[in-house]
């Protein structure tokens, strides 16, 4: 598709349009403006100048009848969006310039912006890395979630226990957003079903519309446009008036408010039956609103619902979406009069599912009761799809079994590929969760290896860097991130290593600046940054991380005048609200850090900064000022990762075990450029069928028996010493993911990262050629793969 480069028009006129947006879109004159005024006009100017391009590609896609991608997730964490509208329509320097003007500055205006509150970690994250590659590479694709009013709750620290609140990135105006009420389906919950004549008629309980949002997706220097569609839940019927005029106002106004909760948090608490339902009626909202939007645009153009797989990919990211291949089969019987058998097929023609986890419990499952009660039509299907997969491969893995609906099964038996996101995963789901399911399917199971996308999480978070990289090599990279190869090079090159490190500190200068403000810590610049930045679980290890901190605090009180390398421990993620362990493990990373912070013999070469209410704002901070990246995780408990990636791309080395994509990275920029240590996924399993395995590696390790004791005595919560006795008898007693087993490998692979750091010629060398490795893990190239081997899509803008 050709069209005019967004930064060669409309150029002179972005100052003149930013003061028309203020006065007439906002109603304000310059002399009245606040902060938000400004950043809402200049959003509001650039979007002008994107439209078009969103247009021509919806208008292209019609024209060349291209297969579209409908990517469907829970989840679409895509942070700022200012910023990135900007940068990937070459327009920064003109509208620095035009702010400049104003006497404004554009990055006070572009921060102004609200975090979207739309996901939780990696799973989010990669969804909106994936929107931002299909558009690059012009495939079109339409990204389907839900526009949650609240979100992923705001966390804070409250005596270093953490406390959740409403999100409330909603209210203010969204600005990149536009509302299609024209767009609104009708989804049901509840009731019954009956078969008259033998067609299944289902009288639903409860009904509640979904409205969509539509959020442009632009790709690199905007020569292609897909759409973000989100739905809100809106109530069928807005307000009784009848119930408002005899006085019971809650009444009058109770279907609005039961409709706007599914649409009001991300992941509610699913500890209690309520919290259950609400979070399956979320999944199977917008699903069925997805899988209803898209049979109708596929029916605009086509006319027999027969040839839907020829132009339609449906790609389920997790088990949240598994619903939508029964819906998909309630639509083609109960509306296009389809047998069950050819619907089933149809169906699994169409679907695609990313897993993306090897832990049991995330594997997805409903009570057969509670699935039936809200979803009876969804169950009668469900049975079928059960009863059909046991007749071909009689004694398979059921669906339906021990009283529950497995939606990890359902989500394999109805997709044509399986795909895993890292080479460890994919063979360890082969091996693991789906071992039987694979043996029946040897074909099914594929692998993906995630990546991410290179504009927001280097030219956009890493201005330093960027300049630096496009002053040696040019700007290709940004669209072909294999070109960073061309930076191997420079390892060796005196000159190119001092202006690297020059770009790193002056990212640390930047975020201890940053944390001062927002923590109060001081932290030195010159210090190592040691960086973990993850969902708090405990597979993901972050008590070993403070565990090993602790060992290190004990290590320099013995011996205050050895030649330390300084370092800045610095940890960031959420807790569910329900994970009292997660929890628990925050608050003692927040009690160590108050006592070694205000420690006085060892506070100039440790120190222990835990910023609240991590999202990817915060991310676009920490990663490139990182010296250190921890990723730590149980081996075989991490799928792939993927700020590790982000870490690496910006030139920090990583410390972690060989366990999802980190055997991807480690193979890429060298063994002697990673720090490995801990036990393989093999020798996990293995040592888990050892009885008392943990309170053994304890009893072997006098330096992590010391820092255990210390915990349970209450060295870190004088006023309450058994805060975590539960905490530490877990670690003696159960110790699944085995910090016990790995910790004493762990601390002394550190002291090789001390080692290193206080070589920073040696270390700079390894950080660049970190860099350099890391093209093969954009999101460009993963995209390029589920296009081929799951999707059969192809780029409309693209040779």
């Amino acid at each position: 598709m050709t069209q005019e480069k967004p930064g060669q028009f409309y150029m002179d006129s972005l100052t003149a349009d930013i003061i028309r947006h203020l006065r007439y879109d906002l109603g304000k004159d310059e002399n009245h403006a606040s902060l938000y005024d400004w950043r809402m006009a200049m959003s509001l100017a650039i979007r002008d100048r994107l439209v078009d391009a969103w247009f021509d590609s919806t208008r292209a896609t019609y024209a060349q009848k291209g297969k579209r991608v409908y990517y469907l997730s829970m989840e679409f964490l895509i942070g700022r969006l200012t910023e990135d509208m900007v940068i990937n329509a070459g327009l920064e320097d003109a509208t620095r310039t035009a702010l400049e003007a104003l006497g404004l500055d554009y990055d006070q205006v572009v921060q102004d912006e609200p975090d979207a509150a739309l996901g939780n970690g990696g799973l989010g994250r990669l969804a909106a890395c994936f929107m931002d590659s299909l558009a690059t590479l012009g495939i079109p694709a339409y990204g389907y979630g839900i526009r949650y009013e609240h979100g992923l709750f705001e966390q804070d620290f409250v005596e270093g226990r953490q406390v959740e609140t409403a999100e409330s990135w909603l209210s203010q105006k969204h600005v990149w957003e536009f509302e299609r009420p024209e767009v609104s389906y009708e989804i049901c919950f509840g009731g019954h079903v009956e078969y008259p004549d033998g067609k299944a008629v289902w009288y639903p309980h409860e009904r509640v519309n979904a409205r969509a949002f539509d959020t442009p997706v632009i790709g690199w220097k905007a020569e292609w446009g897909n759409t973000l569609r989100l739905w809100s839940a809106t109530a069928v019927h807005h307000f009784d008036l009848a119930s408002f005029n005899r006085g019971d106002y809650l009444a009058a106004s109770r279907s609005e408010a039961l409709a706007r909760t599914i649409s009001r948090v991300l992941y509610p608490d699913d500890t209690t039956e309520a919290g259950k339902e609400l979070r399956l009626k979320q999944e199977y909202f917008f699903t069925a609103a997805s899988i209803m939007d898209l049979i109708r645009r596929f029916l605009s153009e086509h006319d027999d619902i027969r040839k839907l797989p020829d132009h339609v990919a449906i790609q389920l990211n997790d088990t949240h979406p598994a619903i939508a291949a029964p819906e998909l089969i309630r639509i083609l019987l109960d509306e296009h009069g389809l047998e069950m058998d050819e619907a089933i097929d149809i169906t699994r023609q169409c679907m695609g599912y990313t897993n993306h986890t090897l832990l049991p419990e995330a594997l997805e499952r409903w009570n057969e009761w509670l699935f039936g009660r809200v979803l009876p039509r969804h169950m009668d299907i469900v049975r079928a799809i059960d009863a059909d997969h046991q007749e071909k491969y009689p004694g398979s893995p059921r669906i339906l079994d021990h009283g529950n609906v497995n939606m990890g099964e359902l989500a394999f038996i109805m997709a044509h590929r399986v795909n895993g996101v890292s080479a460890l995963h994919s063979e360890l789901v082969k091996e693991t969760v789906f071992a039987d399911l694979h043996k029946i399917h040897p074909d099914r199971i594929i692998n993906q290896t995630n990546g991410i996308t290179p504009r927001r999480w280097l030219y956009n978070c890493n201005a330093p860097l960027r300049k630096l990289i496009n002053s040696e090599i040019g700007e290709g990279w940004v669209s072909d991130l294999e070109q960073l190869e061309a930076l191997t090079k420079l390892s060796d090159d005196s000159a190119f290593l001092e202006k690297f490190q020059d770009a790193k500190t002056q990212n640390k200068a930047a975020l201890s600046n940053w944390l001062k403000e927002t923590t109060g810590v001081e932290v030195d610049p010159q210090a190592m940054f040691d960086v973990q930045i993850k969902r708090i679980h405990e597979y993901k290890r972050q008590h070993m991380n403070i565990l090993e901190t602790i060992a290190l605090w004990n290590a320099i009180h013995e011996n205050p005048d050895a030649n330390w390398t300084p370092r800045v421990k610095i940890f960031g993620g959420k807790a569910a609200p329900g994970y009292v362990v997660a929890k628990e493990i925050i608050q003692l990373i927040n009690d160590v850090a108050h006592t070694i912070n205000n420690d006085p013999v060892t506070s100039k070469y440790l120190k222990v900064v835990f910023p609240p209410n991590y999202n990817v704002s915060m991310a676009e901070k920490l990663i490139p000022a990182a010296d250190l990246s921890e990723q730590i995780s149980t081996a075989g408990k991490e799928a792939s990762g993927t700020g590790n990636m982000k870490f690496a791309l910006n030139g920090a080395l990583t410390i972690g075990t060989l366990d999802g994509a980190n055997v991807e990275i480690r193979e890429h920029v060298g063994a002697e450029n990673f720090f490995l240590f801990g036990l393989t996924a093999h020798e996990v399993m293995e040592r888990r069928q050892h009885h008392g395995y943990a309170r053994a590696a304890i009893e072997a390790s006098p330096r992590l028996a010391r820092v255990l004791g210390q915990i349970a005595s209450g060295v870190f919560c004088p006023g309450d010493p058994s805060r975590y006795h539960g905490l530490v008898g877990n670690l003696y007693d159960h110790d699944y993911f085995l910090v016990t087993c790995d910790f004493d490998d762990y601390y002394d692979t550190q002291r090789k990262v001390d080692a290193t750091y206080l070589n920073q010629r040696e270390w700079t060398s390894k950080a660049l050629i970190n860099t350099a490795k890391m093209g093969w893990f954009s999101s460009d190239r993963t995209i390029q793969g589920y296009a081929k081997d799951i999707w059969g899509a192809k780029s409309l803008n693209r040779s």
